[in-house]
């Protein structure tokens, strides 16, 4: 019996001799902690998904018609909005709508828009904005150059932006869609008789639009899509003092 354990203590030894010169052996050890998440770097570490800081924006490559890029405002807290740069060199940023993205750095089109914010939403805006494909590298990317073949509405009266916009080239977008591009209504519009003015061959047709009854009671097999050259007017509401 003894010889026997004698055997088991020296077969048991030779194994602990053994894993210790193996270098791939490591001893447990309950103080060591887990590894810490790896650094984002390359095209991530510039996403708008995880910039939080204008300082480290890019300020070197400069944005071009058909690129696509994605915009955040930290202080919404919510996931970044990718667009495409439209014919124009515009693009819609949240809540100011259409602003010059061509010819500006990523850098340079973040303070634009927080300028702009700073004017009427926030005390403090932080924008963050990257490139995430340019449109040399993105086979999906279409983009007209030739202005006069861009499609437009426009927008007239009580909105918070007037303004004439372009129709996206990948989607259709309908009249309510059109003024929450606006800026949604203004305090005193009249949002159950909202006009569409439409050029037909028989001259200019006018349609009422009762948006009170699509965009807050949910009848949407009214919400007329919109065409290129269609006029919005949002007529102001009367108010008997």
């Amino acid at each position: 019996m003894s010889a026997f354990r004698n055997c088991a203590i020296l077969l048991f030894s030779s194994v602990a001799i053994s894993l210790a010169q193996d270098p791939g052996y490591r001893e447990y050890d309950e103080r060591r902690t887990a590894a810490p998440a790896p650094v984002p770097t390359g095209d991530v570490a510039r996403s708008a998904a995880v910039l939080n800081s204008m300082d480290v924006l890019d300020d070197t490559q400069i944005i071009e018609s058909g690129d696509l890029i994605s915009m955040r405002v930290v202080e919404d807290r919510g996931a970044p909005q990718q667009m495409r740069v439209g014919a124009t060199g515009e693009v819609n940023a949240p809540h100011i709508g259409l602003v010059k993205a061509s010819g500006r750095t990523c850098r340079q089109l973040a303070f634009e828009v927080k300028r702009r914010l700073e004017q009427n939403y926030y005390n403090s805006a932080t924008v963050v904005v990257a490139i995430d494909l340019k449109r040399q590298d993105d086979p999906n990317a279409r983009i007209r150059i030739d202005s006069r073949d861009i499609d437009f509405f426009t927008v007239y009266g009580q909105v918070l932006r007037q303004g004439k916009y372009e129709l996206p080239q990948d989607e259709d977008i309908t009249i309510s869609q059109a003024i929450l591009r606006a800026g949604g209504f203004a305090q005193f519009a009249n949002p159950q008789k909202v006009k569409l003015v439409r050029k037909t061959p028989q001259g200019n047709k006018t349609i009422l639009v009762n948006l009170d009854s699509i965009m807050r009671q949910g009848n949407l097999e009214y919400d007329v899509y919109i065409r290129n050259n269609d006029v919005l007017i949002v007529d102001e509401k009367k108010v008997n003092f």
